[in-house]
C-alpha cells in the first residue's frame, strides 16, 4: 500500500525522498523496523489477552526438569509472528509480484493449519492435537497449490545470459525469459538439475513434468513444516534457528534477483524474485521479535500457529528462488531433531521385534531432550543449537563461491 502511495508521490508530485521506495534494499529495512514494532508492541498486547482469557500450554509430563513451571503459559504465539509479517508485506511491498502472492497465500493456509491444531489442544483439552492425515491433507494442498503456480505462471522464469554484456537492451532482456523448471546444485559449478529433463527421462514426455515436480514441493513442504514442528520443544529454539535460516535465504533471494550479482556470482538469475525480499525481512522481523517473549524463560510458546507455518514458508521460499536442495544443509538442525525422532521410533521397533523389548539410542527424542536428560540446562542446548545453525548458514552461504 504505501509502495504504491509512494509511487503516486514520485511521479505525480515529484515529493522528495518517494524515490527510495524504488529501493529493494530500502523497503526491506523498513520492513524489518515494522515487523519488529509489531511484534514487541503488540506482542505484550496478544500476551495479555490470551492469559485472561487462559489460553494456555497443556504441558505434557515427560519428567523433564522445570516442565511444570511451563504449565499455563500462554500458546498460540505464532499468531504474534504472522500478524508481524502479513502486515510489512502489504505495506511495503509491490502485491502484484506473483511470488508474494504465493506467499501470502501460503501464510494463510499454513497458518489456518496451526490454528486448528492449537485449538484443538487447548480448547478441546486434546493433547494430540489435529490428526496427522490432517495436517499432511492441509500441506498437501499447499504443495500442490504451489506447484501449479510454478507451472502456469508466465511470470515465473529464468534469465539465462553467459555474461551481463548480454543484455543491452529491454527487449534483448525480456526475450531471454525462459520457461524452466531448473534449480540449484549446490558445490557445482554450471551444474543445474533441470526437473523437464528427469520428466522426459522417466515419462519420455516433458508435460508430464507435473507428476514429478509437485509430489517434490509436497514431500519439502511437508518435511520442512514437520520438521519445525519437532523442533519447537524449548524457549527460543524453533524461533531462533528459523530466524537464522530466514536470514540466509534472505541473501540467497536478494543475489538471485539482482542481475549484477547474479551474473558476478555465476548463479541463476530469476526475475522479479527479489521482492520476495520484502517478505524475509518482514518474516525475520517478526521472529526476532517474537524471542523477546520467547526466550528463557518464555512468556508465550509459538504452538502449532507458529512453528508449522515458518517450517511450511521456510520450504516455499527455497523452492520459489530455487534453493530447495540446500534445506538438508540450511535446514540441518531441524534435519537433526527429526531424523532423531526417525531413528528412535525405528530402533525401538526393530529391538522389541527381535528381543521382545524396546530399546532406545537417545535418552529421549526430539534430540534436545536428549540433552535436557543428560543434565544440560535449556538455554545452553538452545544457545549451542543456534550456534550450529549459524555454521551451517554460513556453509550454506560459501556455496554461492565454493563450486
Amino acid at each position: 500500500m504505501l509502495y504504491y502511495l509512494f509511487e503516486i508521490f514520485e511521479t505525480q508530485y515529484n515529493l522528495p525522498g518517494a524515490s527510495l521506495f524504488n529501493y529493494l534494499s530500502f523497503r526491506a529495512a523498513v520492513s524489518v523496523i515494522i515487523s519488529l514494532i509489531i511484534s514487541v508492541v503488540f506482542g505484550k498486547r496478544i500476551i495479555e489477552y490470551l492469559r485472561k482469557r487462559q489460553i494456555g500450554e497443556n504441558v505434557r509430563k515427560l519428567g523433564l526438569e522445570g516442565e511444570e513451571k511451563k504449565s499455563g503459559t500462554p500458546t498460540m504465539g505464532g499468531l504474534i509472528i504472522i500478524i508481524g509479517t502479513i502486515i510489512p508485506v502489504i505495506l511495503m511491498s509491490n502485491l502484484d509480484n506473483i511470488y508474494i502472492k504465493i506467499l501470502l497465500i501460503s501464510t494463510v493456509i499454513l497458518g489456518i493449519i496451526g490454528f486448528i491444531d492449537d485449538y484443538i489442544k487447548v480448547f478441546r483439552k486434546d493433547k494430540k492435537g489435529l490428526k496427522g492425515k490432517f495436517k499432511i491433507a492441509g500441506q498437501t494442498i499447499l504443495g500442490i497449490f504451489v506447484g501449479i503456480m510454478l507451472l502456469i505462471s508466465n511470470d515465473i522464469t529464468i534469465v539465462e545470459f553467459s555474461s551481463i554484456n548480454d543484455i543491452n537492451s529491454i527487449e534483448n532482456f525480456k526475450s531471454n525469459e525462459i520457461k524452466s523448471f531448473k534449480t540449484t546444485i549446490p558445490f557445482f559449478k554450471n551444474n543445474e538439475l533441470d526437473y523437464a529433463l528427469i520428466s522426459i527421462a522417466i515419462f519420455n514426455n516433458e508435460n508430464m513434468l507435473w507428476l514429478i515436480l509437485i509430489p517434490i514441493i509436497i514431500f519439502i513442504v511437508t518435511a520442512v513444516s514437520n520438521s519445525n514442528n519437532l523442533t519447537d520443544g524449548l524457549d527460543g529454539l524453533s524461533a531462533g534457528t528459523s530466524a537464522i535460516i530466514v536470514f540466509t535465504l534472505g541473501v540467497f533471494a536478494w543475489t538471485s534477483g539482482n542481475i549484477i550479482f547474479s551474473d558476478y556470482l555465476n548463479i541463476m538469475y530469476i526475475p522479479r524474485v527479489g521482492e520476495i525480499t520484502i517478505f524475509i525481512a518482514s518474516l525475520l522481523g517478526s521472529l526476532v521479535g517474537f524471542l523477546w517473549y520467547n526466550t528463557y524463560p518464555a512468556s508465550i510458546f509459538m504452538g502449532d500457529t507458529g512453528s508449522l507455518t515458518v517450517g511450511g514458508l521456510i520450504a516455499v521460499i527455497s523452492i520459489l528462488i530455487r534453493k530447495e536442495l540446500m534445506i538438508p544443509l540450511l535446514c540441518g538442525v531441524f534435519l537433526i531433531e527429526a531424523l532423531s525422532v526417525i531413528l528412535q521410533v525405528a530402533y525401538f521397533k526393530i529391538t522389541k521385534r527381535r528381543l521382545g523389548i524396546g530399546k532406545r539410542i537417545f535418552l529421549m527424542s526430539p534430540i534436545h531432550h536428549h540433552y535436557q536428560k543428560a543434565g544440560y540446562h535449556e538455554s545452553k542446548i538452545v544457545s549451542r543449537f543456534w550456534i550450529i545453525g549459524i555454521f551451517l548458514a554460513l556453509l550454506t552461504i560459501l556455496t554461492l563461491k565454493i563450486r
